[in-house]
């Protein structure tokens, strides 16, 4: 039996936190919290998906979607257009404000997941992937 001080929720909670607090460091001066970048890396990968499957790529919910959605917006980093298909559906794009901060905020998860691996040898890098990808897959199918 794990103690708590070893439990893996507690390790993955930690990792986040960190990671949280890393990144909202690493791009204050651009106005970018820890809670809006993953969509402008999610938009740089699918430039003018709906709201609703930019929720789906995030994996979170839809108000947590529309909240970083409006707050991007009002920093001028992304807008919304109508989907002609659906007029009742958003396709997000991304402003070139965005595109130029997408490499900061590369170089930012860089550092970080350089930071958090250091000390790991390269066969343990590629484990860690492999595991954590296989954990996610199972966390997916838990819901």
């Amino acid at each position: 039996m794990n103690d708590n001080h070893s439990s893996l929720g507690r390790q993955i909670s930690i990792l986040y936190r960190y990671c949280q607090c890393f990144i909202s460091k690493e791009l204050e001066t651009y106005n970018i919290g820890s809670g809006q970048y993953i969509f402008l890396l999610a938009l740089h990968r699918n430039d003018g998906i709906s709201q609703e499957e930019l929720s789906a790529y995030v994996k979170t919910d839809k108000a947590t979607t529309a909240k970083a959605v409006k707050k991007l917006i009002e920093s001028g980093y992304i807008y919304r257009d109508i989907d002609p298909k659906d007029k009742r559906a958003y396709k997000v794009f991304l402003t070139a404000k965005a595109r130029s901060v997408i490499p900061v905020i590369q170089e930012a998860v860089k550092h970080w997941e350089n930071a958090v691996r250091s000390g790991l040898t390269e066969d343990e890098k590629k484990l860690i992937e492999v595991l954590l990808h296989k954990m996610a897959l199972n966390a997916c199918q838990t819901k």
